[in-house]
């Protein structure tokens, strides 16, 4: 038990701060859809919208979603579960693709660190959405 102790104070921290951070960007989560445009380093712009699939009065799911103009790469989603009353948010698919609980054996496609590295991606999202900043032209 002491051994996964730090790894879980740290999972927590990272949920911890993504839960601001996206409070922060959707407006205390007081409504069902919100649409941003990033701007990049390079003057071009990628769509983000963030959708409420299910509200509790405890938790939410919202299916982020950010269209890259790329013709190579596909778009970014990832479904994130909001507990409100614990103030955390955790991701919950990666590309249509679930983590593996702590308590199931490993599958041979995912390492053993996948949801940590996931919740990771996630603050760094963020942060670079904060970074790069939103065009002021889309209404919040």
């Amino acid at each position: 038990m002491i051994k996964s102790l730090p790894k879980t104070s740290h999972q927590l921290a990272v949920c911890e701060a993504n839960f601001l951070r996206l409070k922060k960007i959707l407006n205390n989560f007081s409504v069902n859809k919100y649409l941003f445009e990033t701007i990049n380093p390079d003057s071009s712009s990628n769509p983000i919208s963030f959708s409420v699939i299910h509200r509790t009065k405890h938790t939410l799911i919202i299916e982020a979603k950010q269209k890259i103009k790329l013709k190579k790469m596909e778009s970014l989603i990832i479904r994130i579960q909001i507990s409100l009353d614990a103030k955390l948010a955790e991701v919950i698919s990666f590309q249509g693709e679930r983590a593996v609980p702590y308590f199931m054996k490993v599958l041979k496609t995912q390492s053993r660190d996948e949801k940590i590295q996931q919740n990771r991606f996630l603050t760094e999202w963020l942060e670079n959405i904060f970074a790069n900043g939103i065009n002021p032209q889309i209404k919040i």
